[in-house]
């Protein structure tokens, strides 16, 4: 009853009505970020299933390659092997630039759109995953992964202590894990892989609090519908990210591989 009575006053009360106000809108916005960020993650799982389902065969018959002892049909051919993989690979990355440079021209409808087209694409880019590793382990992964990214993103929301000045620090981190991704791939250090592994679950860790803070500091209640809508998605583009990289660091260190 208290609370009923407090919530009653607030509504008609001017300063306090005006807190409660933006308090039930924030919590909305936040509501529609993570909603679209869990569909996106949901298109990228059975995108990645599906694919993967396509493109392998138990039959030797309808095998066209192989890898390892993964025995390949057309489709897997094209996506794994072809030049075409190229593409596979490039295009989610071609999206992120696309819908960061565009979103604010853009409608809410298309810039929704062109997150599901992204997340689409993701899907099929990582349905290399299931040839690398164990089903069993990916889903283990993934839910260390949830339970990790929810808890960082909800200490990100509530906490009162400022993250700015994390994000100039995890910005050079996050380069410097690039650089050295790319330098291991002539490498092929074993030892440099899981030093890059360790290092890129701390930062995505600290990204997850960090972006949490600041798309929720990107709300403002006076903002219309349309751009309201549009940062809500680019909120949920980059929670997406900070979910996807945390989850592919952790299966480096933690999968089973096939």
């Amino acid at each position: 009853m208290a609370d009923l009575n407090n919530r009653g006053y607030a509504r008609n009360t001017g300063v306090a009505g005006t807190a409660y106000a933006v308090d039930e809108g924030l919590r909305a916005y936040m509501l529609r970020v993570y909603n679209y960020m869990a569909i996106g993650l949901a298109i990228t799982g059975v995108a990645a299933m599906i694919v993967y389902a396509l493109s392998v065969t138990s039959v030797e018959s309808e095998a066209v390659a192989r890898i390892g002892t993964t025995m390949l049909t057309n489709v897997g051919y094209a996506i794994f092997v072809s030049p075409l993989k190229w593409v596979v690979i490039l295009a989610p990355l071609a999206m992120v630039f696309f819908l960061s440079f565009r979103v604010n021209s853009m409608s809410v409808s298309a810039a929704q759109m062109s997150f599901w087209v992204f997340s689409l694409l993701m899907g099929i880019s990582l349905a290399s995953i299931f040839l690398v590793y164990t089903q069993a382990s990916i889903a283990r992964v993934f839910f260390i992964t949830a339970i990790s990214f929810g808890g960082l993103s909800l200490w990100g929301y509530t906490t009162k202590r400022d993250l700015s000045g994390w994000g100039s620090f995890l910005m050079m981190g996050l380069i410097g894990i690039i650089v050295a991704s790319v330098v291991n791939i002539f490498l092929q250090s074993s030892g440099m892989e899981w030093v890059i592994s360790v290092a890129g679950v701390l930062i995505f860790a600290g990204l997850t609090a960090y972006d949490t803070q600041s798309i929720k500091e990107m709300y403002f209640s006076g903002d219309s519908q349309d751009v309201a809508g549009r940062k809500a998605i680019m909120g949920a583009l980059r929670l997406y990210l900070d979910f996807i990289n945390m989850f592919l660091m952790l299966l480096r260190l933690f999968g089973n591989r096939n």
